[in-house]
């Protein structure tokens, strides 16, 4: 009768159904399976009380054994199935529903239940009650419940609406039937860590370090997230009391989580230091051991272990060549846990795929209202369709976020990893690999584990990182885009990846949006004719070298005030900016500490009301220059030798200004006094970035999305050999 029901395509046809299985039951009303399917059929066309009707009509004429309710269970079961892989949701949750009064002690039944519920929204305490699921765990003893299923039970309650302490408590009381804890850690955390911030603290106080006091993983989660959400004193004295451990796996992990914290914090640099030279002994002897089963977590640690560096220093002939040696430590150990994905993917590497179009891939979880999803618009946008299938991997995928609502359906195809696939990497790669991808692009670099893991299973052919932050050092990537002026010429040396530099610049955009600026000078305190100076950097790229350079600057431009922007919640930014300014002689008044605004076009429209903007050093801003050369604004920038440090320079050099680019301190501050003292030079560099906004490479989209797809077509001709 399975024949039947999908060879004759029955499901898509219930009337057609009906009438066969009627028949078929005239004909001979000892073959149950009639009965099941006319149930079913009856059920799909919405006649509940006749599908029940029929299935008892056939457990009368069955044979008296089990076997009536255990294949109807299978038929529906398989039904439930079929219909959830449509996304006909509320039919598939009719159908569990009546699998229930077939099959009660089918747990995993009771699960989808739920899950349907949750996508339904009609999940509530009392659906929770009725189910019973606590029940049956404390009674059935003979039920064979896999910690997975446990898992996606507690990991659907806590993601819904029903109230959140009612939630806890439920998942609570789950958590003793679930065998490996680290498995349930790792999950909460995962909910945690995608949950709003008051019920991220619930899960991890009230859940995790219930079941693990002394959890690494769930005391880590928690201090990162004090740090983003500006609780930075509480998140430092949770960093520092982790727990200690000979082990050094952990104390990478604790090494890095002190230094976020503090860094974050802007806490005095002389400690920032200290510490990170404690960390980088630690490190080193990790890397020199090379295990190859260390944890997960020290894995994603280890994956952005010189992350930190790029804010302390500017030596990259000294950090790339160590940073290379961790990340192919990573990607040993991703590749070691993953064997048959790896063996999966190997034949991928020798293929040549003979696509009419070539397939190219971009993964990143920044592809949204980020400073990626800025800057990445206008190469999706110009893509040539014809000549290029583009695909879209979004590792996780934000419902309310309108850019990145705007980059899923500028695809031919877009994956979403979402709450639904656990934050699994390998789920993403196996499906990279089965769209057969020929060209991969990473836009996170080292900055997300969960990328560059993906990347290390190497589930394209070819793989290459742009944009997102500097090379990363991971040996499955083949090449890292570059232009004439944001790496130096002798970077090969020091980079595993093969640097490919486009022709003129990295990275090209047709122009940003502002709305209305609502600052003003009056609302400041600051006279009209003064000279305004301007920062807008996050609190860990204030090196004090920059800080004190920049008071330099006030203290030779009489009647300059300086307003800095991007703060981290507390005092440690004004304290840094005072010592200095105290130092330098620079009067207290004359510095103004601005919040951040409430939207990115709000940002820039306030930019109007600088005569100069001063960039940080060793880590330049990047999309924050972008919007002051777009805006007109004469610019002072340092420029060093890693890419952090040459994102200034290349921008100013494709925007035509030579005027502000600085080689050492002294020349910052030179060019600092310089625009504050030469009201000429300041309006013919301005006029100069409003004229490049016709001519320069860095604002035509169109350009750059050719260049990009030539520099695409020539990689896979060097593939193919």
């Amino acid at each position: 009768m399975l024949d039947s029901w999908q060879s004759l395509n029955l499901r898509n046809d219930l009337k057609k159904a009906i009438e066969f299985y009627e028949t078929a039951i005239e004909s001979n009303e000892n073959i149950v399976e009639n009965y099941h399917y006319l149930g079913l059929a009856l059920l799909l066309s919405e006649q509940e009380e006749e599908a029940q009707m029929v299935w008892l009509l056939g457990l009368e004429n069955a044979t008296p054994d089990k076997s009536y309710d255990q294949k109807l269970g299978k038929i529906l079961e398989d039904e439930a199935n079929y219909q959830e892989k449509l996304n006909n949701h509320f039919s598939a949750w009719i159908i569990r529903h009546h699998l229930r009064q077939v099959c009660p002690l089918d747990f995993n039944n009771l699960v989808q239940i739920v899950y349907l519920s949750l996508h339904l929204k009609l999940l509530t305490s009392e659906t929770l009650s009725e189910l019973d699921f606590l029940g049956l765990l404390e009674t059935e003893s003979k039920l064979e419940i896999n910690d997975n299923i446990i898992l996606q039970l507690s990991q659907n309650v806590l993601t819904s609406e029903i109230p959140f302490d009612e939630s806890i408590e439920f998942t609570s009381r789950l958590i003793p039937y679930i065998k490996d804890i680290q498995v349930c850690l790792e999950t909460l955390i995962y909910v945690a860590e995608r949950s709003n911030f008051e019920r991220a603290q619930q899960i991890i106080n009230q859940l995790c370090l219930v079941i693990s006091p002394q959890s690494l993983t769930a005391k880590g989660c928690l201090t990162q997230m004090l740090s983003e959400n500006g609780y930075h004193q509480e998140a430092i004295q949770l960093a520092r009391s982790l727990p200690k451990s000979d082990n050094l796996s952990d104390q990478v992990v604790s090494y890095q989580l002190l230094l976020g914290t503090i860094m974050q914090a802007a806490e005095p640099w002389q400690e920032i230091e200290s510490i990170y030279a404690e960390y980088q002994l630690v490190l080193d002897k990790l890397v020199a051991e090379s295990p190859k089963d260390l944890p997960s977590l020290t894995q994603s640690f280890l994956c952005c272990s010189y992350f930190f560096s790029a804010y302390l220093n500017d030596i990259p002939k000294v950090a790339h060549p160590k940073q290379n040696q961790a990340l192919k430590l990573f990607q040993e150990n991703i590749c070691y846990s993953k064997p048959e994905l790896v063996e999966k993917f190997q034949p991928n590497l020798q293929s040549k795929h003979n696509h009419k179009q070539l397939k190219i891939g971009y993964i990143s979880n920044c592809l949204r209202k980020h400073s990626v999803g800025w800057l990445a618009r206008s190469l999706i946008q110009h893509h040539d369709r014809d000549s290029f299938e583009i695909y879209g991997y979004f590792p996780w995928f934000q419902q309310n976020d309108f850019l990145q609502q705007w980059y899923a359906s500028q695809m031919h195809k877009s994956f979403r990893g979402d709450i639904d696939y656990w934050g699994d990497h390998t789920i993403m790669a196996d499906e990279i690999y089965k769209d057969e991808i020929d060209i991969l692009i990473d836009l996170d670099s080292l900055t997300v584990s969960n990328t560059c893991s993906l990347m290390s299973l190497k589930p394209a052919p070819v793989q290459v990182t742009w944009l997102g932050w500097d090379a990363s050092g991971l040996p499955a990537i083949d090449y890292y885009i570059a232009d004439p002026y944001v790496l130096p010429e002798d970077a090969q040396e020091y980079y595993s990846e093969k640097i490919w530099r486009l022709p003129n610049t990295y990275l090209g955009i047709d122009g940003f949006e502002s709305s209305l600026a609502n600052i003003e000078r009056s609302e400041l305190g600051i006279p009209n004719d003064a000279i305004i100076y301007f920062s807008s950097q996050q609190s860990r790229k204030r090196h004090p070298e920059t800080v004190r350079s920049q008071m330099k600057i006030i203290k030779q431009v009489p009647n300059s005030y300086f307003l800095i922007k991007g703060l981290a919640g507390n005092n440690n930014v004004q304290d840094l900016f005072y010592s200095h300014a105290e130092a330098e002689g620079v009067e207290f008044d004359r510095l103004r500490f601005l919040p951040t605004t409430n939207s990115e076009a709000e940002h820039r429209a306030n930019l109007a009301i600088a005569d100069v903007v001063l960039d940080t050093y060793p880590y330049n801003g990047a999309t924050t220059t972008m919007e002051v050369l777009w805006m007109g604004i004469p610019m002072v920038t340092r420029v060093g030798e890693q890419f952090v440090s040459r994102n200034g320079y290349t921008m100013m050099m494709n925007a035509g200004i030579t005027e502000g680019i600085a080689w050492n301190a002294s020349e910052y501050v030179e060019w600092g006094v310089r625009f504050g003292k030469e009201p000429l030079l300041r309006q013919e560099v301005s006029w100069k970035l409003r004229r490049s906004r016709q001519t320069s490479p860095l604002w035509n989209g169109r350009q750059f999305a050719k260049e990009m797809e030539k520099a695409y077509t020539q990689m896979w001709e060097i593939y193919n050999g």
